[in-house]
């Protein structure tokens, strides 16, 4: 719904990764006064890479991370830099930088940069601060329905200065959370994981293939990040032992394993025993001298206290209406960047855009009953179809997001964007090792580049 009255919100964004950054653009293109706090000292979130990992709990067990940024030193991006970009900022090629259509990660921190630069966002942003606290103002125990939906309800923003270890505390309007979620990492339970005696660690750490030379090493997790840790390793181990739920693998993965006499597929494990050994469900076992937990990540916000309005269940966070809203303390708080398996900058700019249009009064949210029937019905429709509780905010539809972005009118996804998101996946479905370097969607890559979205800022210079 559009409403004609227009307000102007003091807003805290907390982060400057991808989402932190567009969330800012849109909230002071609509007038408000965003304020973005960022733990870092630059922005890109997830893409500011960070080789400095000693000091880390291996596995990430400890309440606060120290290292925000999971990417390891060789990680290229898994989509063609086509489909990346924000609607109105291209992720186009730049000479002398890395060129490629499947670039490493700095090329994406760069354009961040510029995305930053280019629409004067850096001073909105206050580097090196650490939020502690997020809380409603005026919270004393009242009873939950009091408070919540309340129009004038405003958030207690308490940060840290990482340099002064001064602590400031302020006053908000609205709270916009854009945090990430590729940071916490989310552990397996195995039997005699806590007994065993040689090196575990979860990928969120692992940054080059050297010190694991001439190691047994036992990866688990047959995802994009254990397969390309994998292949990384096997240069360097003396052995690798891939371990999965499933052993039915795609061609690629089937194709690299065939290609490497010391890459070897095995089941899930049974349990660790504390001489080194690793039994799996098959019965076979190795002795490995590390493993590795490529097993995902979960959803933490350890400074939010909604007093237990909004919770993290089996990473499901909820109740959020469209992912993003909680419904009885929305619009003054949401969340930016929840769902996984989308086409994620153009669906964070969407999310951006609605927030801020909700903020200023220029659209209104339906009401909270209809919101948490809904969220109801999302559940429901999850649980019928099998899906697990921690897969509730994986999408891996097209038209969610093109629905999401109906709400506001924001553009649907281009079909060649959509086309070469599918064509990325099914190339590294049969060539894992190449699909970055070979692919065969040139007339697409044409279409692509001489669509709207790269000719909108003039002339630029294109790979063929």
């Amino acid at each position: 719904m559009v409403s004609e009255t227009y307000q102007s919100k003091k807003v805290c964004v907390i982060g400057a990764g991808p989402s932190g950054l567009v969330a800012a653009r849109e909230l002071r293109k609509e007038g408000h006064r965003a304020v973005v706090l960022e733990q870092n000292h630059d922005v890109g979130g997830q893409w500011l890479y960070d080789p400095n990992v000693e000091g880390e709990d291996p596995l990430g067990r400890t309440p606060s991370l120290k290292v925000h940024s999971s990417l390891y030193t060789s990680l290229r991006l898994i989509s063609p830099r086509e489909i990346m970009g924000f609607t109105d900022f291209p992720f186009s090629v730049k000479k002398g930088r890395d060129m490629r259509r499947f670039p490493g990660h700095r090329e994406l921190l760069l354009y961040l940069k510029d995305f930053c630069d280019w629409f004067g966002l850096r001073d909105l942003i206050r580097f090196n601060t650490r939020v502690a606290y997020v809380g409603m103002l005026d919270y004393y125990g009242t009873s939950t329905d009091d408070v919540v939906g309340c129009e004038d309800l405003k958030w207690v923003v308490r940060s840290v200065d990482k340099k002064t270890q001064i602590v400031m505390e302020e006053v908000f309007d609205a709270v916009i959370v854009a945090t990430g979620h590729y940071s916490q990492p989310r552990l397996p339970s195995i039997k005699g994981m806590d007994a065993w005696k040689r090196k575990q660690m979860h990928s969120h750490i692992y940054r080059v293939p050297e010190p694991f030379a001439d190691e047994v090493v036992v990866v688990v997790g047959t995802s994009l990040s254990g397969q390309d840790i994998s292949m990384e390793l096997v240069e360097e181990a003396k052995a690798v032992y891939l371990s999965g739920k499933s052993l039915d693998i795609s061609e690629g993965l089937s194709k690299v394993i065939s290609k490497h006499e010391n890459l070897h597929l095995r089941p899930q494990i049974d349990c660790l025993q504390e001489d080194g050994k690793v039994l799996f469900v098959d019965g076979s076992s190795v002795i490995a001298d590390t493993i590795m937990y490529c097993t995902g990540y979960s959803y933490t916000f350890p400074f939010l206290d909604t007093k237990g309005i909004v919770a993290v269940d089996d990473d499901r966070v909820g109740p959020l209406y469209e992912h993003t809203f909680p419904p009885s303390l929305a619009p003054s708080l949401s969340f930016i960047g929840i769902p996984r398996k989308i086409i994620g900058f153009p669906f964070f700019e969407s999310q951006a855009k609605w927030i801020a249009q909700l903020l200023s009064g220029k659209r209104t949210l339906p009401s909270r009953d209809d919101m948490m029937q809904s969220i109801k019905e999302l559940y429901h429709s999850r649980d019928v179809a099998g899906i697990p509780k921690h897969n509730t905010h994986d999408i891996a539809e097209f038209e969610y997001c093109d629905r999401y972005g109906d709400h506001i009118g924001f553009p649907r996804l281009e079909e060649w964007r959509k086309e070469l998101c599918l064509s990325a996946l099914r190339n590294a479905d049969t060539d894992l090792e190449t699909y970055r370097d070979s692919w065969d969607d040139h007339e697409l890559l044409q279409e692509a580049l001489q669509s709207p979205h790269f000719t909108q800022h003039g002339a630029q210079d294109f790979p063929l």
